[in-house]
């Protein structure tokens, strides 16, 4: 290991700016600056991922199910939605649909039937149990991760979720991929 290595071993992880003048010490003229931006994204997202999944084992809901629900709630009335369009926004296969949606109905949550004068096509829709569940779980979310950003003004964090889109959409445009994963999903 490096000489300098074992000042890192001997305590806490090192912080985003040692880090960052390690790397610009050991690779002079690679470009470092991004660190102080994508380190702390990937941070965060572990903290608000886990935090998360804290939340959802203590409501005795998986984030797979609740993606499932949250997507038919935000849908609108009448909380219906096809397999296919369920995929789409979701970002997962047909087949994992399937299975989520296999889970829900087996729990009561949503409802299956073949689609109206459409062969092929199942429509799922949330039950009443579905829709309390959401409610409960996303607004139990929502509101810690209020808190969790509450650190910020609102000016902060309005600036930030700005800064934060303006990032995700170049990156996306750059990687060609404008795909959005579930954090907190496995």
């Amino acid at each position: 290991m490096p000489p300098n290595g074992a000042a890192e071993r001997g305590r806490g992880a090192a912080t985003v700016e040692e880090i960052s003048a390690a790397w610009a010490r050991e690779l002079p003229g690679v470009p470092v600056a991004p660190i102080g931006i994508v380190t702390p994204v990937w941070q965060l997202a572990k903290l608000f991922g886990d935090d998360r999944r804290r939340i959802l084992a203590r409501a005795e809901v998986d984030a797979a199910t609740l993606d499932l629900l949250s997507v038919l709630r935000r849908g609108g009335l009448p909380y219906t939605l096809s397999t296919r369009e369920l995929a789409r926004r979701s970002l997962v296969t047909a087949g994992a649909v399937s299975q989520r949606v296999a889970r829900a109905e087996r729990e009561g949550l949503v409802t299956r039937r073949s689609g109206a004068g459409r062969p092929r096509t199942v429509d799922v829709t949330l039950t009443e149990a579905g829709h309390r569940v959401v409610e409960a779980t996303v607004g139990h979310v929502l509101h810690r991760e209020a808190e969790l950003v509450g650190g910020l003004t609102t000016a902060q964090q309005e600036q930030l979720a700005q800064l934060l889109g303006a990032l995700l959409r170049t990156v996306q445009r750059d990687l060609g991929d404008d795909r959005i994963s579930q954090v907190g999903l496995d």
